[in-house]
């Protein structure tokens, strides 16, 4: 039967190209910096995003989680959107394990936060409250279907928060599926920040695996957080050696995936029973409602037909990526079509 994942991006497998870097790779012990491949890599991860140094970690929330520790300490609070992964999917890891609390502000359609609530969340320097310690925004951002920020728009959430001495966290899992949609370096799209995180594991298409980018002494200091977490490995090269793959050879073919979403997105609104913008949706995640109340069957129907993706509940997603062909999506609307015609 054939199979088209939708669920994520995250199920991507390596291309061969980075099954044998990985089997090549030359390995070494990372807990005392001496893995070659490792190395290579968060050099080549620092410069591309136009930051000082880089930090390998085993996911996007390891990623995020560090960063927010890194920057904060307990008793303080972040400022991040309502709709962030950090405050809706990382099972508020901050707060758990680094004693962070979050002070959430609405996210707009894109994803951006409005710079007047920022400076309004911002805390006063008052011994009843909290010290507000870090800024967060996600680039792209899921919930607001994969919306892109530009560098302008981050300039100006990072002016307000360094002008209140505040430096900026990105969670960029995405951030070179906004990059490639913008036509913009990544550098310059995170140029004025702090910190970001990117994932490897997602569009990128590696097994595992995220990065942490900032100042020498930001990610010295990630260093010493992700071995709280456990998050210190050994021979990690086997991993890194994928790592350098994607940053070669798999950024622009992002491309491909963002052309095939806009096409299933287009397609999709020509459905009855689905409601969908397509035109909202810039990069490789789609976003729409199903209006019909059998979604459970419609669901089960598709699955049974090797179209996965969505659920039981109004509204569903599907995410392109490597491995997802033109041919796939055409199969996809011809399997959704013949669903919502005749099952259900």
């Amino acid at each position: 039967m054939r199979v088209v994942d939708l669920r994520s991006d995250t199920v991507t497998h390596p291309s061969p190209e980075m099954r044998r870097a990985m089997y090549e790779a030359e390995l070494g012990d990372d807990v005392y910096g001496e893995d070659p491949t490792l190395n290579a890599l968060e050099a080549k991860a620092a410069d591309r995003l136009g930051k000082e140094a880089a930090v390998f970690v085993a996911s996007g929330t390891m990623g995020n989680l560090v960063s927010v520790l890194s920057h904060a300490q307990r008793g303080d609070e972040i400022i991040l959107g309502n709709k962030a992964h950090i405050f809706r999917s990382e099972a508020g890891g901050a707060s758990a394990l680094g004693g962070v609390s979050f002070h959430t502000i609405p996210n707009d359609e894109r994803g951006m936060l409005d710079t007047d609530d920022i400076q309004a969340a911002v805390r006063p320097n008052d011994p009843h409250m909290p010290r507000t310690a870090l800024v967060c925004l996600e680039n792209t951002q899921n919930m607001c279907g994969g919306a892109t920020l530009t560098q302008d728009d981050m300039k100006s959430v990072a002016d307000v928060a360094h002008a209140n001495g505040i430096p900026v966290h990105v969670d960029g899992a995405r951030i070179f599926n906004a990059a490639v949609a913008l036509e913009a370096p990544v550098s310059e799209l995170v140029k004025d920040v702090d910190s970001v995180t990117f994932c490897l594991s997602k569009g990128l298409s590696c097994p595992i695996g995220s990065i942490i980018v900032g100042s020498e002494d930001y990610i010295l200091e990630a260093r010493r957080w992700r071995k709280m977490v456990g998050g210190s490995m050994r021979q990690v090269g086997v991993i890194a050696a994928a790592g350098l793959v994607a940053l070669d050879n798999m950024v622009e073919r992002l491309a491909e995936d963002h052309s095939n979403a806009r096409k299933l997105a287009h397609g999709l609104a020509e459905i009855p029973g689905i409601s969908i913008e397509p035109d909202a949706l810039p990069t490789n995640l789609v976003f729409f409602d199903v209006e019909r109340e059998d979604r459970d069957e419609l669901h089960r129907l598709l699955v049974e037909r090797g179209v996965k993706g969505g659920g039981g509940q109004k509204r569903w997603r599907y995410v392109t990526h490597y491995g997802i062909t033109e041919s796939d999506i055409d199969y996809t609307l011809e399997t959704v079509r013949d669903a919502f015609s005749n099952g259900g």
